[in-house]
């Protein structure tokens, strides 16, 4: 017979001892574990016969624990404490169902965490964890269950679905723009533009965007950053102009923090695509977002 690794004696034991050390009182240790105080009594002198140890000292309507009861109650104590602790987190990562998604950081904040709230209201027992990345989606599609793309299909080993089409603008903030007239490509090019550069081949940049509209300003005054949201974040603050997804940065165009500069207009060259992979089926949590946000596009 195969040895035992821990020496214990009844479980059935341990837990009567417990419970009654713990009330004081065979009475109320028996209510508790929903047996007789004869058997919570019985399992106890069990238990004192097999640790060769006397637990309790049995007085008129009362107990005490003698020194070594009250050395085995502490272990118990503790050792029940932390048995609980662990089953409760297992029970509670059962119960918690877990979505990834990865994104730019400027898609995250200016158009996925306004919507997430929302999601979260009507599925509040699903946890969205979120991969934030602005270098080329750093490898997204095998550590999330979805990814953000923004780009032309088809992407390898993914499935798409189109969640829209942008348009490019300048935009700038109010206090920026008072007092100055940007109605030309002559007088846009001849002030602080906000560039955003060496992320993602596929950003539009300001010779982009000249370019486009078969403009041909000679030298710029760029001002280079390598987050879109810093380079939004300057041009909040009143440091120039920045090119501008329209879609994304609605918020900040209908609140007036940035307004549109003059006519100036692009079709983005790319769209946003909600992306899978296409070798791991979707979990149920994982479909209700992804079924969540093609619905909640606009």
């Amino acid at each position: 017979m195969a040895r035992r690794p821990y020496s214990f004696p009844s479980l059935n034991a341990l837990a009567a001892f417990e419970a009654a050390a713990r009330h004081m009182s065979f009475t109320e240790a028996a209510a508790e574990l929903n047996v007789t105080p004869g058997a919570v009594s019985k399992q106890i002198k069990l238990l004192e016969t097999d640790t060769g140890a006397r637990l309790f000292v049995r007085l008129h309507r009362a107990l005490e624990l003698t020194a070594e009861g009250g050395a085995l109650y502490t272990t118990l104590r503790e050792s029940f404490s932390r048995i609980s602790e662990t089953l409760e987190g297992l029970s509670t990562a059962r119960r918690v169902k877990t979505v990834s998604i990865g994104s730019t950081s400027a898609f995250a904040q200016f158009w996925l965490m306004p919507r997430l709230g929302r999601f979260w209201n009507a599925h509040q027992d699903i946890v969205v964890d979120h991969m934030i990345s602005d270098r080329a989606h750093d490898g997204w599609s095998s550590r999330v269950d979805m990814s953000i793309r923004y780009g032309t299909p088809p992407f390898a080993d993914e499935e798409s679905d189109k969640l829209f089409d942008d348009r490019i603008i300048a935009v700038a903030s109010p206090a920026y723009l008072k007092g100055k007239s940007v109605g030309t490509f002559a007088e846009l090019a001849s002030e602080t533009l906000l560039s955003v550069e060496g992320v993602n081949w596929t950003w539009t940049t300001w010779g982009d965007f000249f370019r486009a509209q078969g403009a041909k300003p000679g030298r710029l005054n760029i001002r280079r950053f390598n987050s879109f949201v810093i380079a939004v974040q300057a041009a909040r603050d009143g440091q120039g102009i920045v090119l501008g997804w329209e879609r994304l940065l609605a918020p900040l165009l209908a609140s007036r923090e940035l307004v549109k500069v003059g006519s100036f207009t692009m079709d983005a060259p790319e769209s946003y695509y909600l992306c899978c992979r296409r070798d791991q089926p979707l979990t149920p949590e994982a479909a209700s977002l992804r079924d969540w946000l093609l619905r909640n596009i606009d």
